[in-house]
């Protein structure tokens, strides 16, 4: 099973910003997509869904989208529990309180700081952010995820940098 990551679109209904043609081929090429948080329009979140299933949760930009996605979502992908959240809290201290906040979970996704980050924790979830196919902000590239689940196991998770 494959799914495309994605968090920090911040496209907005009838906004001129477009995602990357690679993020839409990545989409077409995968089984489901996780979208954590500032989607901030529902077209994107329908363009995505023509192409694959999408869960998504709700960002601090996403009003009007209140009545559409939930704060945080616990799915099973192939036998992989993924939580999905869009802020995660501060840095410090982040793998110990996404454990406690999703035990049980092995990959936590989030987005809100635009940052790729790949935390593996002795303890508790893997924790990634995809960070934002649009907006790097204080990244090098914009970014975007892809996670490869086989036999129950997170056999690949990768950020795919957009230059």
């Amino acid at each position: 099973m494959r799914a495309v990551l994605l968090a920090d679109t911040h496209i907005h209904d009838g906004s001129e910003r477009v995602l990357d043609d690679r993020v839409f081929s990545a989409v077409a090429d995968s089984d489901v997509v996780l979208h954590a948080g500032d989607v901030t329009g529902r077209a994107l979140l329908d363009h995505l869904a023509e192409l694959a299933p999408v869960h998504a949760v709700l960002g601090n930009n996403d009003g009007g989208l209140e009545d559409a996605l939930p704060i945080e979502l616990t799915l099973d992908l192939d036998g992989v529990s993924v939580a999905l959240v869009h802020d995660a809290g501060p840095r410090g201290g982040r793998p110990a309180r996404m454990a406690r906040r999703f035990p049980g979970t092995d990959l936590v996704v989030f987005g809100h700081s635009h940052q790729p980050e790949d935390v593996v924790p002795d303890a508790g979830p893997r924790i990634f952010n995809p960070g934002s196919p649009t907006q790097r902000r204080r990244s090098p590239t914009r970014t975007f995820g892809v996670l490869d689940v086989r036999r129950g196991r997170v056999h690949r998770l990768r950020h795919v940098h957009l230059t």
